[in-house]
């Protein structure tokens, strides 16, 4: 997992590189250069003009991470629905390969529980292999008798199987599916430029420490929850495969 996934170092990282560029401005930027009276309102306008862009960032990031959870949810719920659908049509084929298509789908649905709730890295690598054997048993489960006995019945089984397959390539597609890197340079650089204009603007530095802990405050906590939510696999908001758990419990008790 990369630095994007873990939401505490994010908040720490951007809170102290937001106030200590507040500080830059007060003590740096202010001493080579007082801002007059008459540049005041000037300023004012820019300083303003720099907090909106940086809200609406926040704000479109902020967007396209729920989107982008919303997309994992539906797709988990979809994964779920097309595993139940070819459990019950494996009633299609011949009882021998229903009964191994049955057994197969089992131990394919219980690697799609474990791929939501793992974080390690090394058994998901594992979890990957196992998925992939899974899926190339299951489709040469429901393709020898389609083979032996082509039907329009028997079709029904296959076309739910391809639905289970292409189920999980929607899944992995949207969990690799992340803000760009981009986005995440763009915000921090508008972030730290609002820091510095807020330091440097400070009529009385002494009186208005306090308030230069605010902003860094609210946009770290902002952009934690941003990379709390656009990571699948880190943080503390993940999408739980509830579908999935409850489809495993029901075939099981079947």
């Amino acid at each position: 997992m990369s630095v994007l996934d873990e939401p505490l170092l994010i908040f720490v990282f951007f809170f102290f590189i937001l106030w200590f560029s507040a500080q830059i401005g007060v003590f740096v930027l202010k001493r080579r250069r007082n801002l007059e009276e008459v540049a005041r309102q000037d300023f004012g306008v820019i300083e303003a003009a720099t907090l909106t862009l940086l809200s609406l960032l926040i704000g479109f990031s902020f967007s396209m991470a729920i989107n982008r959870y919303d997309q994992r949810k539906n797709y988990e719920e979809a994964e779920a629905n097309a595993i139940g659908t070819e459990y019950v049509r494996a009633d299609l084929l011949p009882p021998a390969d229903a009964a191994n298509v049955r057994a197969l789908l089992r131990s394919y649905l219980d690697q799609r529980v474990l791929f939501y709730t793992t974080r390690d890295e090394q058994q998901l690598r594992q979890i990957n292999a196992a998925t992939a054997q899974r899926q190339a048993q299951l489709w040469s489960a429901a393709q020898i008798p389609a083979t032996a006995h082509p039907s329009p019945v028997i079709a029904q089984a296959v076309s739910g199987m391809n639905d289970v397959l292409n189920s999980q390539g929607y899944t992995q597609a949207a969990w690799w599916n992340r803000i760009p890197i981009a986005a995440w340079v763009l915000m921090a650089m508008t972030a730290i430029c609002c820091n510095l204009l807020i330091g440097y603007g400070a009529r009385d530095a002494k009186a208005e420490g306090a308030l230069f802990v605010v902003l860094p405050l609210i946009v770290s906590i902002a952009l934690a929850l941003i990379a709390d939510i656009d990571s699948p696999r880190g943080g503390f908001i993940r999408v739980n495969p509830q579908n999935l758990l409850s489809l495993s419990e029901s075939l099981r008790a079947h």
